[in-house]
């Protein structure tokens, strides 16, 4: 007999290599027909000549390993088609590897009892089948050899209920969070029929599943719902990823081929999805769509064909989504956050609301609320103000409520160690940064203060108040400042000083002008990661102006790590400078992830008011052409037209997603 030989090539995936046909006959073949009345690990039974119960539960006294005892009577038995589909047990047909979760032909596996897909699965599964090995495995942590042997249980069999247990826990954690109505915006709609792309769930590392997507793609295949069908019970079918945009995948059922008229969007993260194996690990059926029904005789050697090799979710997914769900923050914690009635001072406010790790904060002593998410660099640990010098407005509040607690300093997004007995940042440096209260301008600022950890409180040229009230603190490795010059490098609009008349702006007559210099460029924050952003996709970014919006948004334009943040159906003046990494972007689909209000492109659907969970949104007047809207301090002027400055040395790495070096040697 001809040797049966696999490749593993992906975690999930068994490539058959060669083999011989008669293996996959399932012996069904081997048999006579009215003897086959085993069942795949499907979950279907196919081959009867009489689809009634009594059929069904009658079979051969002398099955061998690899048959199927008789069926119980106590089964559910839907009839389709002259197929009968129930309980699977995964005797037959395909099989799921008990060791590494891969799918394939039930004969190619190895062993007689066919649990494994390879001798190493078999030998790994036989060292390590203690019962802390296994629960480790299924919380994603290495194996342990401190535990006693399990018994004789098929792991498959704890994974599903495992698998199930997480998912109906998500599902109530899920419908807890969603205080705030999610906006009925068809993504699935908007992107076919615009041929958009969303970024990918990789791009955003602060988000559920953002650093374990994997190699989530087109091609894999996933067990749902099927809906197209006329049975009153739930059944389950197969579907492969043909789309994807974020969170949400666009589906389509095997054996619709190259038909679209069953496609459907589905988020990815939601418990109706399963791995191919968990019906016939949960006992659900497999039925194909009515549609399609009598487009085979045998839809079991079809899905045997279609899944053998293909990919399919890890086992653990559903647990993972669930850990992803869970945020460390808490209502009644007390953190320090940016006064937005004078940026340049924290105050003390309470945690009220988490919803998809944002943070509604409501300031002490005051109704006021202020959203942000909890990895923003706009809030920080209690004290944070008093060790770098800081302003920090303080509290008359004496005595806490009931059940308030400072959050914990590890729970706060870190900033990178940096020496500042050297060369450093100096009190009236020049440089350029993004404007806090317009997001859509870099501008010429100025260092107006050295704080301790790195940190430094800058100035926009020409319009800072008196008092230094819109002094913004931003840290020296912070993406949104920049050495003088960089705009003209990288052909970006720099916005001159307000009233500033010698246009075009030229940086060393500036300088000259004002007797000051520019910070050193060495001081600067070079990184450029490979983020993965292209211009053009497709996500969801929060309105920075008004935070409590997160909108749907598209990137037009990388300059390294910066993005150009764009807000479907408005005006480009409302555009937004945004770093790669920043917490206040997240992919499609997120908002009905985590049970957030998504506001639709405003060329949709009329402005329209937050619902009582979220304050009253404020309307954006789109044809208001003159200043900017409206920001937390005051209203800024259109920036004046101004030709771009270039330097003699340095090389524009512009449009880059890879780490190019984008900053130039200032000439004396």
């Amino acid at each position: 007999m001809q040797k049966r030989k696999y490749s593993l090539t992906h975690p999930l995936t068994v490539q058959l290599v060669s083999f011989t046909p008669s293996l996959c006959s399932f012996q069904a073949e081997r048999t006579p027909r009215s003897e086959r009345k085993r069942q795949d690990s499907f979950g279907m039974f196919d081959g009867y000549d009489s689809c009634s119960e009594e059929s069904t539960s009658s079979s051969s006294s002398e099955d061998s390993e690899d048959e199927v005892p008789s069926i119980p009577a106590s089964l559910p038995i839907i009839k389709n088609n002259g197929q009968v589909y129930t309980y699977p047990d995964g005797k037959a047909g395909m099989a799921t590897c008990e060791m590494c979760g891969m799918v394939g032909v039930r004969d190619a596996f190895y062993s007689k009892t066919k649990r494994f897909c390879s001798v190493s699965c078999s030998r790994s599964y036989s060292s390590n089948s203690k019962k802390a090995s296994i629960m480790a495995r299924l919380q994603g942590k290495p194996p342990t050899k401190k535990a006693k042997v399990l018994q004789k249980q098929p792991l498959m069999a704890k994974l599903a209920a495992y698998a199930q247990y997480q998912a109906s826990q998500q599902q109530q954690n899920l419908a807890k969070s969603k205080a705030v109505p999610v906006e009925c915006f068809d993504w699935g709609r908007y992107i076919c029929s615009n041929n958009l792309v969303g970024a990918p769930v990789s791009c955003f590392k602060h988000v559920p599943m953002g650093m374990c997507w994997g190699d989530l793609a087109e091609g894999v295949r996933v067990e749902v719902l099927n809906s197209d069908t006329n049975l009153s019970t739930k059944v389950y079918w197969i579907a492969g990823i043909v789309k994807l945009a974020g969170f949400k995948a666009l589906l389509r059922y095997e054996g619709f081929d190259n038909d679209t008229i069953r496609d459907f969007w589905c988020n990815l993260c939601v418990p109706e999805i399963h791995p191919v194996g968990w019906c016939a690990s949960s006992g659900k059926p497999l039925v194909p769509p009515k549609s399609i029904q009598n487009k085979y005789s045998n839809w079991k050697a079809f899905l045997v064909k279609r899944l053998t090799g293909a990919k399919t979710l890890p086992p653990d997914f559903a647990a993972k989504v669930h850990e992803n769900m869970q945020f460390p923050f808490k209502k009644l914690m007390r953190v320090e956050v940016v006064d937005k009635t004078h940026l340049c001072r924290t105050r003390v406010a309470l945690v009220e609301q988490v919803i998809g790790g944002r943070l509604r904060l409501v300031y002490e002593e005051s109704s006021d609320d202020f959203w942000c998410h909890m990895y923003s660099p706009l809030i920080h640990a209690i004290g944070w103000s008093r060790s770098i010098g800081h302003r920090f407005k303080r509290s008359d509040v004496s005595k806490k409520i009931d059940g308030q607690v400072d959050a914990p300093a590890p729970l706060f997004s870190k900033v990178k160690d940096v020496d500042q007995s050297g060369e450093w940042f100096k009190d009236g440096m020049k440089l350029e940064a993004i404007d806090p209260l317009n997001l859509s301008a870099i501008c010429v600022a100025t260092v107006r203060k050295v704080l301790a950890d790195g940190y430094l409180m800058i100035a926009i040229d020409g319009s800072e108040a008196a008092d230094g009230s819109d002094w913004f603190c931003y840290h020296s490795t912070s993406p949104s400042i920049f050495p003088a010059g960089f705009c003209g490098i990288n052909n970006i609009e720099l916005t001159p000083p307000r009233g500033y008349t010698k246009l075009p702006f030229k940086w060393f007559d500036y300088l000259r002008e004002t007797s000051s210099i520019a910070a050193p460029v060495k001081l600067f924050n070079k990184d450029v990661p490979n983020h993965g952003f292209r211009q053009g996709m497709k996500l969801e970014a929060v309105d920075l102006m008004d935070p409590r919006l997160v909108c749907v948004a598209t990137v037009t334009r990388i300059v390294h790590r910066l993005l150009r943040i764009h807000f479907d159906g408005w005006e480009d003046e409302y555009d937004q400078w945004v770093d790669c990494q920043s917490p206040d972007l997240y992919p499609v689909g997120w908002c009905q992830l985590t049970g957030y209000q998504l506001q639709p492109p405003a060329a949709q659907s009329e402005i329209k008011e937050i619902p009582p969970a979220v304050p009253k949104q404020k309307k954006k007047a789109q044809q208001y052409k003159g200043q900017k809207k409206k920001s937390l301090l005051r209203l800024k002027e259109e920036p004046a037209e101004v030709d771009e400055f270039t330097f003699s040395q340095g090389i524009s790495d512009q449009e880059s997603n890879g780490s190019g070096s984008y900053y130039i040697k200032q000439e004396p």
